[in-house]
């Protein structure tokens, strides 16, 4: 697969949906460059499971969900 883009005036380079696709590159995805060999590489760095669970743990305390309340109220729900 070969594509050849257009560097625009901020050294941006669009990467093309054929490859972004094929890498599951989406928006807010992270890739690295290497440069060797006169050669740039792009590539999906492998993702970090335990860095997921952290950034997924910080998120829960802001979780407004009461775990008797939503008893109560499913208990209300079948009664009525």
């Amino acid at each position: 697969m070969e594509a050849l883009m257009k560097v625009g005036p901020k050294g941006q380079v669009v990467i093309p949906i054929e490859f972004r696709h094929a890498l599951n590159i989406y928006p807010g995805s992270n890739v690295l460059f290497k440069l060797s060999d006169n050669k740039l590489e792009i590539e999906k760095p492998k993702q970090d499971a335990v860095a997921i669970f952290r950034e997924t743990a910080k998120g829960m305390g802001k979780l407004k969900f009461h775990p008797h309340e939503a008893y109560d109220e499913e208990l209300e729900e079948r009664i009525n």
